[in-house]
């Protein structure tokens, strides 16, 4: 006889091995993008005296310490035309150097030398964005052929494309906020702009070379006959004009003499969020990988989850018997003090006794939640959103019940909120939802995905028959006759395509996430989050608009 305690067990190891599938295909992916242009390039990059990104990288960080890399999918799938922009071509995340946490850009030049796609520019004004958020230093590591001259319209002249770049120094300078740049290869044409407008700039000799014009371009403008060292190599620009400041013998020693800068630093002010000494959670981290239900359909209490994230797995829950479809709990994550904001998956009661589906926001909770962002706020809190929703409930009790002034109200205070928000996309994320629980255009400071996540304006089956309606509507209008067979076709590669468009690997190619993460080191994202949002002390006060109640 098969008990409950066994199905339980059965699900738990079904959902388990579901979830691990999915991670390794993530780090099947990875393995993959982290080659950047493929072996023979990286062959040649060493066989120059250099190092890749990925090298450079782990050089400069402090040892034995962890690389938070920040859109390792940029560019995933796009640009097959041209032969793709693994990582975007840039390789961008936070780390220590001498101690100090920072956020580390560096060009990948195994990738088209390293030139600027669209999704380039993207990702390294993200990475600025990180930086200036919360007030991190940052260290560029510069080896770009510049901008990828057939996709130009794309990248050069629009508010956030290349030139933002540059328009961000001169912002973080006046900021306060340390920028130091490396000149480890080629820095050409506009982006020579990026390290002289750094604080400091180191150049290595005979693979480094910055300039407004190489030799080609100078030949073809004045006429002038000039090999790359003497127009703009480290000898030119150390000795002669006097614009970059440390000539450096290899990249070995640059990045030890950036290490040194960090070093002698003087301490930043704190925005003073509290922190205790750490205790683990009770129940282990893995455990997350068997309470996530495979295909994120089946409910599950997302208490369970947190269980797994928060110190000594203890929460203490704001309003625990009211909008039961979005817990809110204090909790401490890593010795962080934050506020939690939750979608409940499991089917539960409302306080008039009325059953209420998991994962749908209704009034009540709305209500519950925009109130607990205002307490945070109020206390100087974190905010740390787990998103799971299928958005807020529909129909004529919802809408006469005043669903669209309760949402109006949540979304105010996400919007206004002034302590630093990070959210994890664990599953569905679906339309107002989404906006509601933080979604990227609510300006968390971080944003992170499991593979699970799935990220789009409704559910997949809902928005395929609502497309398959419109489609098949406009072939009848052209006289067209649709039998069920073609019918079923269109369906199926309407949902296809769809489904591939609402996928973490969709959402972190084009940057509306910062990262697919793996599910059990949920806590050490949130932990180093929070780090680096403690660089930047809050300036204004909380002001939640006008509100109606």
């Amino acid at each position: 006889m098969t008990t409950k305690k066994d199905k339980q067990d059965l699900e738990f190891n079904a959902n388990e091995d579901a979830m691990r599938l999915k991670w390794v295909e993530v780090k099947r992916k990875l393995e993959k993008i982290q080659l950047g242009g493929g072996q023979a390039r990286i062959d040649k990059e060493h066989a120059k005296g250099k190092m890749t990104a990925r090298e450079r990288v782990n050089a400069l960080i402090d040892p034995k310490s962890s690389f938070f890399e920040i859109g390792s999918f940029a560019g995933f799938g796009m640009y097959e035309e041209h032969g793709g922009c693994p990582c975007g071509g840039v390789v961008a995340g936070i780390g220590k150097v001498s101690g100090r946490q920072c956020v580390i850009v560096a060009n990948d030049a195994t990738v088209k030398a390293g030139a600027w796609f669209p999704i380039t520019g993207k990702k390294n004004l993200r990475a600025q964005e990180i930086a200036i958020e919360n007030r991190l230093p940052i260290i560029y590591l510069v080896d770009s052929a510049g901008v990828f001259l057939p996709m130009q319209d794309e990248i050069f002249p629009d508010k956030e494309h290349f030139g933002r770049m540059f328009r961000n120094n001169a912002v973080m300078s006046a900021m306060g906020i340390v920028q130091v740049s490396a000149i480890m290869g080629s820095c050409v044409a506009g982006g020579a702009y990026l390290p002289i407008m750094s604080d400091e700039a180191l150049i290595v000799d005979k693979t480094g070379s910055i300039f407004l014009a190489g030799p080609y371009l100078v030949k073809a403008a004045i006429g002038e006959n000039v090999d790359k060292e003497t127009l703009g190599g480290a000898t030119t620009q150390c000795e002669i004009s006097g614009v970059t400041d440390y000539k450096m013998p290899d990249d070995a020693t640059c990045l030890k003499t950036i290490r040194g800068i960090f070093d002698k630093m003087g301490a930043s002010t704190k925005a003073g969020f509290d922190r205790k000494e750490p205790e683990a959670p009770v129940r282990p981290a893995e455990d997350i990988y068997g309470i996530y239900p495979e295909g994120g359909i089946k409910p599950y209490d997302v208490r369970d989850l947190l269980k797994c994230i928060v110190d000594k797995s203890e929460i203490q829950e704001y309003k625990e018997g009211y909008g039961k479809t979005i817990v809110c709990a204090y909790a401490r994550i890593d010795g962080w003090a934050v506020g939690i904001v939750a979608n409940q998956r499991k089917v539960v009661k409302s306080k008039k006794g009325e059953m209420q589906f998991g994962g749908v926001i209704y009034s009540d909770s709305a209500d519950k939640a925009a109130r607990f962002i205002m307490n945070c706020n109020q206390k100087k809190i974190p905010l740390v959103f787990l998103q799971d929703v299928t958005g807020f409930m529909v129909g004529s009790r919802s809408e006469h019940g005043g669903i669209i002034k309760d949402g109006a109200k949540l979304v105010s205070a996400v919007s206004n909120s002034v302590v630093p928000k990070i959210t994890i996309v664990m599953g569905n994320s679906y339309g107002a939802g989404n906006y509601a629980m933080c979604g990227k255009a609510y300006d968390p400071r971080f944003i992170f995905a499991w593979p699970t996540a799935k990220i789009a304006v409704m559910g997949g089956s809902q928005a395929a028959k609502t497309l398959l309606q419109i489609k098949v509507s406009s072939l009848k209008k052209k006289g067209e006759k649709i039998d069920p067979e073609t019918e079923k076709k269109l369906l199926s590669d309407i949902t296809k395509k769809y489904e591939e468009q609402t996928t973490a690997y969709y959402a972190a190619s084009r940057i509306w996430i910062d990262e697919i993460i793996d599910p059990k080191r949920t806590r050490e994202y949130i932990s180093m989050s929070i780090r680096a949002a403690n660089h930047a002390p809050i300036e204004k006060p909380f002001h939640p608009g006008i509100i109606q109640t």
